[in-house]
């Protein structure tokens, strides 16, 4: 039998994370006596002094800092346990969340859909098309089941799952094309199209940004129709341009040192070990479009 119960666990995580016993009670829906009295039964029972006066303000102890903690992390796992018995219940879960960084070649990613949709017709997808640290930041924040994402996040488990590679393209009509050979002082004169971190907390990207003349856009697509219509240049995965290599609209520039990058990308589970069955389903059919894109063995 435990001391402490998870509602007043919840009155704590609710008085630190609101900052006062007032707001907390609102948000929890309860009066602020009782929400007082959970926190000091909590006190009681574990012999822990939770807050100390500094001031005219109730502060966290270092013990009280440990235990908050402690109970978010119970409270999110007790809400992960009872997720998963309302899906046995249904034998399906209604909704599956999954964050693709745009690195991710479409067409591997709408038949995985495709297949997964077939499969599970009443589970609901929605999906997020990231950029840079996109993908981690829904990681992070809860946002989604499982991502694609170009890093493994601290504190998650992942896969490598493919490594993509990245040709420095233009227009055939750009004036970098009349080089013989394509220096990055040459690039410097022209405009770099860029596209912007989907991400609230940007990562540096300096390394890909070789030119001040930037022009960043939010939507690859019209990044990559910009430098179609010949208006700069860009590093692009190869797998979004592999059409336009093929038809000529685009061209590999002929750089004079090394031209070609890669970065791998990375199959991240929100929750590695309590993943529900559809969540582990759908991984694996990205596993098997990844290995054969005909998808014979999904």
């Amino acid at each position: 039998m435990t001391l402490i119960s998870l509602e007043q666990w919840r009155a704590l995580v609710g008085v630190v994370d609101a900052g006062t016993y007032a707001l907390a009670a609102d948000l929890l829906g309860k009066s602020q006596s009782s929400v007082s009295y959970a926190v000091n039964q909590i006190e009681e029972r574990t012999g822990v002094e939770l807050f100390r006066i500094q001031g005219r303000k109730a502060v966290l102890t270092v013990e009280g800092k440990a235990l908050y903690l402690r109970a978010k992390y119970l409270l999110a796992e007790a809400g992960r346990i009872e997720k998963a018995a309302a899906e046995m219940a249904v034998g399906h879960e209604a909704e599956l969340r999954l964050a693709a960084d745009i690195m991710f070649p479409p067409a591997i990613l709408l038949e995985s859909i495709k297949r997964f949709a077939a499969e599970r017709p009443t589970t609901r997808l929605e999906i997020y098309e990231t950029v840079v640290a996109g993908s981690m930041e829904l990681l992070a924040d809860g946002q989604v089941d499982v991502a694609i994402a170009p890093e493994l996040p601290n504190g998650f488990l992942g896969e490598p799952i493919m490594r993509v590679q990245f040709l420095p393209v233009a227009a055939p009509s750009h004036p970098l094309h009349r080089l013989e050979k394509v220096t990055l002082n040459d690039l410097r004169d022209h405009h770099h199209l860029i596209i912007r971190d989907s991400g609230a907390r940007k990562v540096d990207q300096g390394a890909w940004q070789v030119s001040q003349n930037r022009i960043i856009f939010s939507q690859t697509s019209t990044s990559i129709e910009a430098a179609r219509r010949g208006v700069g240049f860009s590093w692009y995965a190869e797998t979004l341009i592999g059409a336009d290599l093929e038809a000529g609209t685009l061209k590999e520039l002929p750089l004079a040192e090394p031209a070609r990058r890669s970065a791998e990308l990375f199959l991240v589970f929100r929750d590695a070990v309590g993943a529900s069955p559809g969540v582990r389903r759908l991984v694996e059919i990205l596993r098997c479009m990844v290995s054969d894109p005909h998808g014979r063995g999904a």
